[in-house]
Order: structure tokens, then sequence, then C-alpha cells
């Protein structure tokens, strides 16, 4: 294996991994009247439902369960995977790669307490869904001229192309279609504050999805 194919795969290796939810922006100050933009997302408790192993499973990772349900909301299946370590049914599921997954027993808690203040990390999350738009809203194309007889339609693509050669529209171009509800993954936000006891962290800037909506925290790896 190639230097480069190794770094690679140790650097999705992670130190820190926990499932949370995005409540909403707000504002806090620093120690010098700052004002600082966060998202603050509730992150954990989460449970270890399973650990996958290089004996069982060929790698080694850590499969974490976010927000506790009903068992009656439950499948048979799902009931029967948490009872093996010991709690009850969460909702969501997310393995982490963890350098430290040895150490870690299912069925053991992990919290917001794992980040503090001035970490680096990664989150990701599904944008909001926008349906389907068209290519000014999706791509930020400049729209048609609205006078000197351009018209009747102003926010359409334009030109697509010559008709001479190659008289066909090449592959990827920027057209209208779904826009949204994908997954996206915004690097090196800064962890500003940790609520340990509410179990909150507030990450400076915006983080991708509606409020409610479930995110994945992970130390940054390109920090």
């Amino acid at each position: 294996m190639s230097t480069n194919n190794l770094n690679r795969r140790k650097s999705k290796i992670m130190k820190k991994g926990i499932i949370g939810k995005k409540l909403g922006m707000t504002q806090i100050f620093d120690e010098n009247g700052m004002v600082i933009p966060v998202t603050v997302i509730e992150a954990g408790p989460c449970v270890v439902a399973q650990k996958k192993t290089k004996e069982t499973d060929g790698y080694e990772a850590l499969q974490l369960g976010f927000s506790e349900m009903k068992e009656k909301l439950a499948g048979k299946p799902k009931i029967g995977h948490f009872k093996k370590a010991g709690t009850t049914p969460r909702r969501h599921l997310k393995e982490f790669k963890l350098e430290d997954s040895a150490s870690v027993k299912v069925g053991d808690v992990i919290s917001a307490d794992t980040f503090v203040s001035g970490d680096k990390v990664d989150i990701t999350g599904i944008t909001k869904g926008r349906g389907y738009t068209g290519a000014i809203k999706r791509w930020g194309y400049h729209m048609l001229g609205k006078t000197h007889g351009i018209g009747p339609i102003h926010r359409q693509v334009g030109s697509m192309g010559a008709n001479s050669s190659p008289s066909r529209v090449f592959k990827n171009k920027k057209m209208a279609g779904q826009y949204g509800n994908e997954q996206v993954t915004i690097l090196n936000l800064e962890v500003v504050k940790v609520d340990a006891d509410k179990n909150l962290i507030a990450v400076k800037g915006a983080v991708p999805g509606a409020r409610g909506g479930i995110v994945f925290i992970r130390d940054s790896v390109k920090a």
C-alpha cells in the first residue's frame, strides 16, 4: 500500500464522534465582547449499541444509538438488537471508527462532554429539501434580460451550446431539478461552548439541515 493511501485510511479514523440534533442558531458573546453566531446542537447522550471488531467484522468501529423511543414503536429486530446491549431502543444509529474503540464497552454512554471548547469538528447533516427548482435558484445563474425584446421567459438557463457542433447538450450541464435534501459535511467548525449538564454544544457558524434535523459530529480530519 502506498504512503498516500495509508495516510488517507488513517485520516478516516476519528478520536471523537457523537450523534446530535440541531436545535437552531443564536449568538453568544466572548470574553472580549465580540458577537459569535453559533448553532446549538443537542449532542447525545448516545449509547454504544454494538462494537465491531476485526475478528468478527473485519474492522473496528462503534455503533452509537441516539434518542430513546418506546418499544411498541420499534420493530422486533431493533428491540432485540438493543436488548443485547442491555438498553432501550434508540431512533437513530450511526457507526464511528474511533481510535480508542477497544477501551469502550457495549452499553457505555457517550455524552457532550466528549468535546471541549476550542475543538475543531466536522458536522454532517441533510440539507433542507427545496423540491424541483429552476436553474437560477439551484445554481445561481443570472436572469435573462427583461427589456429589448428578450422574453417572454426570463428565468430560463439560456444558451445550451452551439447548434452546429457538437449539436447536443454536454453531460453534467447545470439545469433545473431536485434542489437540497442531500448529505453535506461542513469542515473545521469550532466548538465555542459545551454544556455537559444539558448535553448542548454550541458550534461557530451554520450547520446543514433544518431545526430538529439529525447531525453527526466528529473531530476534524483536516485540522
